[in-house]
């Protein structure tokens, strides 16, 4: 089967960076582009990291369009303490070896999309200012759009606050204009991606895969402190890297068609993504959400695809 075609939209982030090496190592996946968003870092941090990752892994030929600098109506809340100053902080990666490409990340998302024969998937791995803005600028191409496959939010609890998970969070407004869109739209949250973590074992296996897996190992080692001493956690999920994989894979998520309603109004639900999941609503479901992760089939993909990238 011919690869399929796709834009990444991120805020790297130390997840972001494992999902860019994984999207980017992935022979299932074409990456025609990627787009960047203020989120965990401001929007300098973040685009100067996708820079670092894809100079690292020799994939310079990827346009990288940089995009909003605050979400559509709030001002930016970053998340330093998971991913420090930088947002990569930990290893050493080398500065960019190439610039970002002169159109904005919704331009450059329009064009790729209007250029491309067969149907677009978007992986937004971050707040969803970018996806909304190129949907509200551009309604005309959103047939162009296969699906949107996307981490944030949660049927549980929040991560954020105790309703929220961060980049519905930081941008609700932004993920109710694409909840609403009428385009597929799979929501990889916290239920699944906390089954993603990276424990010792783990590790070692990334450390095998040669220089580009002992950058992906050093990433995850130092969000296994950040996220004991923020969380609790003895390891680290790897968020963002699940949508990718479940976009290489399919059969690793299980899902379920459901109405998703953002909130909005309340300062104390925030960034919730209300998941009708009994039906009571009686509205039509709006996304696919993530139920359950095949952990094991999740991480084979991983190790597949960065040792990919380091063959």
């Amino acid at each position: 089967m011919a690869p399929t075609p796709v834009i990444l939209d991120v805020d790297p982030g130390h997840d972001d960076a494992v999902a860019l090496m994984l999207a980017c190592g992935a022979p299932e996946l074409e990456v025609r582009a990627v787009t960047t968003v203020a989120g965990n870092v401001p929007l300098p941090k973040t685009t100067r990291n996708a820079l670092r990752v894809l100079s690292l892994i020799g994939r310079e030929d990827v346009p990288v369009g940089a995009g909003a600098e605050a979400p559509l109506a709030r001002p930016l809340r970053t998340a330093e303490n998971i991913h420090g100053e930088s947002g990569l902080d930990g290893p050493e990666l080398a500065e960019p070896t190439f610039a970002p490409d002169e159109r904005d990340a919704v331009r450059l998302m329009a064009d790729v999309v209007e250029e491309s024969v067969e149907p677009l998937t978007l992986i937004p791995t971050g707040p969803l200012t970018n996806i909304a803005t190129f949907l509200e600028e551009h309604p005309r191409l959103r047939e162009r759009i296969g699906r949107i496959v996307l981490m944030g939010g949660s049927m549980g609890l929040g991560n954020t606050t105790p309703a929220a998970e961060f980049n519905v969070y930081v941008d609700p407004e932004a993920a109710r204009i694409v909840f609403e869109s009428g385009l597929p739209v799979t929501m990889v949250g916290l239920d699944v991606t906390h089954e993603a973590a990276a424990g010792p074992e783990e590790v070692r296996r990334l450390q095998a895969l040669g220089r580009v897996g002992e950058i992906a190992a050093e990433l995850v080692t130092f969000f296994t402190g950040t996220y004991r001493k923020v969380f609790g956690f003895g390891a680290p999920p790897i968020h963002d890297a699940v949508a990718v994989a479940a976009v290489i894979e399919p059969e690793i998520l299980k899902t379920r068609p459901m109405r998703v309603e953002i909130e909005c109004e309340s300062e104390l639900t925030r960034g919730e993504t209300v998941c009708d999941l009994h039906g009571v609503w009686d509205k039509p479901p709006n996304a696919e959400v993530g139920m359950k992760l095949d952990r094991a089939a999740f991480f084979e993909v991983l190790y597949r695809s960065l040792g990919e990238l380091a063959g």
